[in-house]
């Protein structure tokens, strides 16, 4: 190869050669590759008008341009390539069985529950698991997503059905489809009463993409003006035709609130699955799958909920989930009792992990620990390396028309912290899907579980981000170093919220009419039980003044336990108050909400009319 001077400097050319890179790479890596001197590509992207050093992440773009320059014809390694490569490189293999055929054993079908934001998923999943599950919820949408094993009974043999229940609200596409990725069966939830609506073509879309059999369940039947033929016609237009009517689909009649029709509704899963599928496992190799739900929890660290695809998984193993990677301290089923295996298609909680893996992120059993660990540290180097290639600008949601109109900005970066990672990644798919035109770039520049931290902020501070919390709240000195960096941090509760707020700034409609003001917060140091006002919390004011009859909220490590309680008792000593300052002792009674721990922290606020600027 001949070696072209540009600006004097030499370098190899390409004549044409593909050059594989991944996303992120530095110069050092492309001199790695063509064999060049890392300080020539310095200063060949200077003379391109480009300051970048020889290891810091170049982005996609500038490393095509620096290719064209070279005469070599970079292609960018996409992120499923580029781990499969990484599997490869320690001889590991996902997402195949292993053995021959008659290695492969039958396996439950798993089941997505899909369909329109209220029409009764959630409740039908209460009916099957026998749990209220819709009480804990904000809104009544399914916030967090999980997988849960039942059985029922098929002409007298005992069969098992493993359910994934996806969020509710049409915000959460992307959690819906990447949960078709992972199932067999999509039961269509659509309310007798309601018919089809925009969010169950949706649902409907993305399991007929994914190539899924659909068994449609028609909820609340018990209601008036209930009319179960009228959504089997509606639903013929989209190309599911019921049996009765001479097609393949079978529709069940249920009401969820009274337990009608829910044996039926199984049987008709298995059925199907039977008819349409051949689900087999081998269950004699390492075990693979997929995360369906991580978080944080105070007394046994990183959880995971993962649904084992093939293989067994047992306590010892030693796994790698995405980033994340450990040993297989203790598994838990649904009712939170421990299991030493699980076996395909079966869903356990594992204990061991060391950070929290992202919802969806494959998982697989390695020999070592050892080698666990060097791939999740290269799967984040490589994401590590992909964030710090994006360019970044700041503003806040406020001033963001204006900033767009006087040409600040061309992106919206956001960093997006969780109390479960399936929250964060269904609102960072649909806050990229939002349409914004061709004025600002929406960017994802970080995400993750838990509360939000001073690192958090810094990240912010460097890339001009704005910052939004799911039922996190600020830990640590993280709410003061915001304020006084000027970060824009946003608090939400019901994801759609978010979404709409970020849309309507993107298209300068944003006008805020109210704030949230913090007033105190306080530490609860002791827990004392009363028989007339309940559990009474023993508190330390930390900060500002502590306000009977204010609003307030629940913090435990980080994350919003209880939004919106009332102080509706406050003292100090054997004295009833009105206010208590920081550095002072109190008891507070939050009225019914008796859910108090020590460590716990009492945030209260008040909301305040704001004028938009």
């Amino acid at each position: 190869m001949s070696a072209p001077a540009i600006g004097g400097v030499q370098a190899p050319r390409g004549n044409g050669s593909v050059l594989r890179l991944s996303r992120g790479a530095s110069l050092t890596d492309f001199a790695d590759k063509i064999g060049a001197i890392p300080g020539s590509l310095v200063q060949i992207m200077f003379h391109l008008g480009k300051m970048v050093t020889a290891t810091q992440s170049v982005s996609d773009e500038d490393l095509r341009d620096l290719g064209v320059e070279l005469d070599w014809d970079v292609q960018i390694v996409s992120p499923e390539e580029e781990d499969r490569e990484l599997l490869e490189s320690f001889d590991l293999e996902w997402g195949e069985d292993e053995g021959d055929e008659e290695d492969l054993r039958p396996r439950p079908p798993v089941v997505t529950v899909m369909g329109h934001v209220d029409h009764g998923k959630t409740r039908l999943l209460d009916a099957i698991r026998k749990t209220n599950v819709v009480a804990g919820e904000a809104g009544g949408i399914t916030q967090h997503i999980g997988a849960y094993q039942v059985a029922t009974e098929v002409n007298g043999d005992e069969r098992k059905i493993t359910l994934i229940d996806t969020p509710g609200h049409e915000a959460f596409t992307a959690m819906r489809a990447r949960g078709a990725k992972s199932t067999d069966i999509a039961i269509l939830v659509v309310a007798a009463d309601d018919g089809v609506k925009p969010q169950t073509i949706e649902a409907l879309n993305h399991a007929q993409a994914a190539d899924v059999p659909i068994v449609v369940a028609v909820n609340k039947i018990d209601k008036e003006g209930a009319d179960p033929t009228k959504v089997r016609g509606q639903l013929t237009e989209y190309g599911l035709v019921a049996e009765e009517y001479g097609g393949e689909t079978m529709f069940v009649d249920i009401s969820a609130k009274q337990g009608i029709g829910i044996d039926e509704l199984l049987e008709a899963v298995i059925l199907t699955a039977d008819a349409a599928l051949e689900l087999k496992a081998n269950p004699d190799q390492e075990a693979q799958g997929i995360a369906i739900e991580a978080h944080l929890d105070k007394g046994r660290g990183s959880v995971a909920t993962v649904l084992v695809q093939r293989g067994t998984l047992r306590v010892g193993d030693a796994i790698v989930v995405g980033e994340s990677y450990g040993r297989v301290r203790a598994m838990l089923d649904e009712n939170g009792n421990n299991v030493t295996e699980a076996g395909p298609s079966r869903p356990v909680l594992v204990l061991g992990l060391t950070t929290v893996p992202g919802a969806g992120d494959n998982f697989l059993v390695v020999e070592e620990e050892r080698t666990a660990r060097q791939v999740a540290e290269k799967r984040a180097a490589a994401n590590r390396n992909a964030l710090l290639a994006r360019r970044n600008k700041r503003v806040s949601l406020e001033d963001l028309d204006r900033a767009l109109k006087e040409g600040q900005i061309q992106q919206l970066n956001l960093i997006l912290k969780g109390d479960v990672s399936g929250s964060v990644e269904a609102l960072e798919d649909a806050l990229l899907n939002l349409d914004v035109g061709d004025d600002v770039e929406l960017r994802i520049i970080d995400r993750g579980v838990g509360a939000i931290t001073e690192s958090n902020v810094t990240l912010a501070v460097a890339s001009d981000a704005i910052i939004i919390g799911f039922n996190v709240r600020p830990e640590g000195r993280a709410r003061t170093m915001s304020e006084r960096e000027g970060v824009d941090v946003r608090y939400y509760s019901v994801i759609y919220q978010a979404i709409e707020e970020i849309e309507a700034a993107l298209k300068g409609m944003l006008k805020p009419e109210y704030e949230e003001v913090q007033l105190g917060t306080a530490e609860i140091r002791a827990v004392f039980k009363s028989s007339k006002l309940g559990n009474i919390a023993g508190c330390m004011v930390t900060s500002g003044t502590i306000r009977r009859n204010s609003k307030a909220r629940l913090i435990r490590d980080g994350v919003v336990v209880a939004e919106s309680v009332n102080i509706d008792g406050l003292r100090r000593e054997k004295d009833d108050v009105t206010e208590v300052r920081e550095g002072f002792e109190c008891g507070i009674n939050l009225g019914s909400f008796n859910d108090i721990k020590v460590d716990d922290r009492i945030e209260t606020f008040e909301i305040r009319e704001k004028p938009r600027a």
